[in-house]
């Protein structure tokens, strides 16, 4: 098959152009906003590979093949990252989606959205099932992600009933892994960073707050159950349902790296949310799908890649 990616070269697309590659012919698009060359560097000579530097803001035409499927990643995912030109994160969400439902329809191709837990905003429902609305601010610092994810849902359910787009819908929880940015804000990548280099480790509020961890190979073979499932648009849920608190993670990342690394506490931002774990039974009916890693061993290799990070070449 011909599957186009965006935010192919992020740290979730260039993994999952690496699943993808093996038995189909991928077409990464991305604008190297968040994304980075040396994600898919390994790629860029295959013969199945092709990278298109785009953003999907713009209109995008491929005119020289037919597209069967299209996974849409392009976002800023961590908070310093799309909130750093909120409106731009919008526009990324809502025209972005607009651009390549388009193509879909066009190409009367297959569409994933990979949208995200946030759409619960700060949940009063816990743990979290696809049939919640969510409890979002829509006017905060974070509602450019928030809302624009929520929106982006919207377009694809309505281009599904509109034009009959073949959609999916797959909400994402925590997820890490290699390739994350080491500066990209999110809670895993900052405490591994902190740690090998033995600096203090920074918690927001009072540590109590609880988050799922999702290893970045577990997610993506969700992606592609999601994608491959006949008859089935979502959204669905796609997140590890053991949940941590802050003060958990820290501790572990502490052990495992063999730091020395005491805890700092600092003001918790504005509507971080102060619980977040994945209710999985549809995923896990639906899919077949429940992930496999669990938190010590992902982070084992985690710590090992941002350790590789700081070598010398």
């Amino acid at each position: 098959m011909k599957v186009l990616v965006t935010g192919g070269a992020g740290f979730l697309g260039s993994h999952l152009c690496d699943a993808l590659i093996k038995d189909n012919q991928v077409i990464c698009v991305d604008n190297f906003f968040t994304g980075k060359k040396e994600n898919i560097k390994h790629l860029l000579g295959h013969p199945n590979f092709t990278l298109i530097e785009h953003d999907i803001i713009e209109p995008l035409f491929i005119d020289d093949m037919k597209l069967d499927q299209i996974y849409n990643l392009a976002c800023p995912a961590s908070p310093i990252h799309y909130q750093f030109n909120a409106i731009r994160t919008i526009k990324t969400n809502v025209l972005g989606s607009i651009n390549v439902l388009g193509l879909a329809k066009r190409h009367n191709a297959r569409i994933l959205q990979a949208s995200t837990s946030e759409v619960y905003g700060d949940p009063k429902e816990h743990p979290q099932k696809e049939s919640y609305w969510g409890n979002v601010n829509s006017t905060g610092i974070r509602s450019c992600y928030d809302e624009g994810k929520r929106c982006a849902e919207t377009l694809f359910f309505d281009y599904y009933r509109q034009h009959k787009v073949d959609i999916r819908v797959v909400r994402i929880f925590n997820t890490y892994g290699s390739r994350m940015a080491k500066d990209d804000g999110r809670v895993v990548s900052n405490f591994v960073t902190q740690a090998i280099e033995n600096k203090d480790i920074t918690i927001y509020g009072d540590g109590m707050q609880t988050r799922s961890f999702c290893y970045v190979s577990d997610m993506i073979d969700g992606f592609i159950r999601a994608m491959n499932k006949e008859n089935f648009t979502g959204p669905v849920n796609l997140g590890n349902p053991n949940e941590f608190t802050m003060l958990e993670l820290a501790d572990s990342v502490i052990k495992l790296a063999g730091s020395k690394s005491k805890l700092v506490f600092k003001e918790l931002p504005q509507d971080d949310p102060k619980c977040r774990k994945p209710d999985i039974s549809l995923a896990k009916e639906k899919l077949g799908w429940q992930p496999k890693v669990e938190l010590a061993e992902g982070l084992k290799k985690t710590i090992e890649y941002f350790r590789e990070l700081k070598r010398p070449a």
